[in-house]
């Protein structure tokens, strides 16, 4: 008996929902959502949602989207704001505002937007290595100490 509830309770908490937006659906106005998106029809507003969302080669939105991960095969039009990666397919068709952590491009992809991106800042020190490369380049005296 206890077994049973306990097993129910561990499968609705261990999978995350994914909502699907179907080709030939037109969707307007705002969405919020815990679960992963799919979307192939339209969505005209403003979508929020911590999991992935997925825009196949027929879907289309259009408005602001906040999320972690984006994966574009089809068209993006507005304000895109991704703590994640934003990965673009050749068929991706991007315009806008991006802001995003990482970005990842396929060759075809048609990316028209203000871009910033906002990962983790890496310090980059090119002055330390010409220093070594200096350093190596000097020529020997041959005395010893």
């Amino acid at each position: 008996m206890f077994s049973e509830n306990k097993k129910e309770k561990q499968m609705t908490e261990g999978t995350s929902s994914q909502n699907i937006i179907a080709q030939g659906t037109k969707m307007v106005g705002d969405f919020n959502s815990e679960g992963d998106f799919r979307i192939d029809g339209i969505i005209e507003g403003n979508i929020k949602t911590s999991g992935k969302v997925v825009v196949g080669k027929a879907g289309l939105i259009k408005g602001t989207l906040h999320g972690t991960d984006a994966y574009f095969e089809g068209k993006f039009s507005g304000k895109l704001a991704l703590s994640g990666t934003l990965t673009l397919k050749s068929s991706a068709h991007i315009e806008g505002e991006v802001v995003v952590g990482k970005l990842a491009v396929e060759p075809g992809a048609t990316f028209n937007v203000t871009c910033a991106m906002k990962g983790t800042v890496k310090e980059m020190n090119n002055g330390g290595q010409a220093q070594k490369q200096q350093e190596q380049r000097k020529p020997e005296t041959g005395k010893t100490a």
